[in-house]
C-alpha cells in the first residue's frame, strides 16, 4: 500500500469520526466545531487528490466562512450557548434513518464498482482569475464584514456585560 493510500485512509477515518461526532455531541457549539474540523479534513483530502484549487476553496468558504456564519447565528439567537439549554443530539428515528441511508449507499457503491467512471476536465482559470484579480478586493471586503459581524455577536452575547 502506498503512502498516499495510507494518508487517504487516515483522512477518511478522521472525516468519518468527525462527522459522526458532529451528529452525536450534545452541545450545539461543539457540533459546529466538529463540522469545522470535518471541513478542514475534507480540504486535506482535496490536496491529497491533487486538487489544490478545491482544497483552498474548501478551506476558505466552508472551513472559514460557513463555520463562522454558523457560530454567528448561534451566538445571536441563543444567550447561553454552552449550557445544557442549548443541547442537541439525535434521537432514535434519525439514527435509524441514517443507518438505512448508509446501507443503501453501500449497496449503490458496490453495484457501481464494476463500471469504469469517466472523468471530464474543467478549466478553473476563469474563476481563479476573477477571484484573485478583479473580484479579489470584494472577497476581502466580504471577509472583513463577516469578521466585524462575528466580533459584534461575541460582544452582544457575552455574559456579565455592563
Amino acid at each position: 500500500m502506498s503512502p498516499e493510500e495510507l494518508a487517504f485512509l487516515a483522512l477518511a477515518a478522521i472525516a468519518f469520526i468527525t462527522g459522526l461526532s458532529a451528529l452525536l455531541v450534545r452541545e450545539l457549539v461543539h457540533t459546529i466545531l466538529w463540522i469545522g474540523i470535518f471541513f478542514v479534513d475534507l480540504s486535506a483530502i482535496y490536496f491529497l487528490l491533487s486538487a489544490p484549487f478545491l482544497g483552498v476553496l474548501q478551506l476558505g468558504v466552508y472551513a472559514g466562512a460557513v463555520t463562522i456564519l454558523l457560530l454567528f447565528g448561534i451566538m445571536v439567537t441563543r444567550k447561553r450557548i454552552f449550557s445544557r439549554e442549548a443541547a442537541t443530539g439525535i434521537g432514535a428515528v434519525p439514527t435509524l434513518l441514517s443507518v438505512v441511508a448508509f446501507v443503501f449507499l453501500l449497496i449503490a457503491v458496490t453495484s457501481l464498482s464494476s463500471t469504469t467512471p469517466t472523468f471530464t476536465t474543467y478549466d478553473v482559470s476563469a474563476l481563479s482569475t476573477y477571484l484573485f484579480g478583479a473580484g479579489g478586493p470584494w472577497v476581502l471586503l466580504l471577509s472583513l464584514v463577516m469578521l466585524a459581524a462575528l466580533a459584534g455577536a461575541i460582544y452582544l452575547v457575552r455574559e456579565g456585560r455592563e
